[in-house]
């Protein structure tokens, strides 16, 4: 029976090695993108602009970048972000907020329902030079 769980263990560990390096990959891709920059107050809405991108980091935060600002926004459950799926914003509003229907659908299956992301507060960053 040891041997059983032992062998269990190995194996679940084996499986949460890759979810780690891809974590940290997606932790030193954010740093790099926040370097220099300064946190503000968190808020639950951002001003939706035209001109913004929003974009995946892996299995860390999904991004909202105005230009002069980058508002993080680390999500309920970042670990299943994944940058090769198509965000789907299911509202259209003046600002893009927690409360926003947000979907992930995968490629190779567009016209499936894709599944949520709960957001959470919104985290800028700015120019500690601003």
């Amino acid at each position: 029976m040891a041997f059983k769980l032992t062998t269990l263990a190995l194996a679940a560990l084996a499986i949460a090695a890759p979810a780690s390096a891809e974590q940290s990959k997606g932790d030193e891709q954010l740093a790099k993108l926040l370097e220099g920059r300064v946190a503000g107050k968190p808020t639950d809405c951002v001003p939706s602009r035209q001109d913004a991108r929003i974009y995946v980091i892996d299995k860390t935060a999904l991004i909202y970048d105005t230009g002069r600002r980058v508002y993080v926004n680390y999500t309920a459950h970042p670990e299943v972000l994944d940058s090769n799926d198509t965000l789907v914003i299911k509202d259209s509003t003046s600002s893009f907020c927690r409360t926003t229907r947000v979907d992930m659908r995968s490629p190779s299956s567009l016209d499936m329902p894709g599944y949520p992301i709960f957001l959470t507060d919104f985290i800028p960053y700015k120019r500690a030079s601003d």
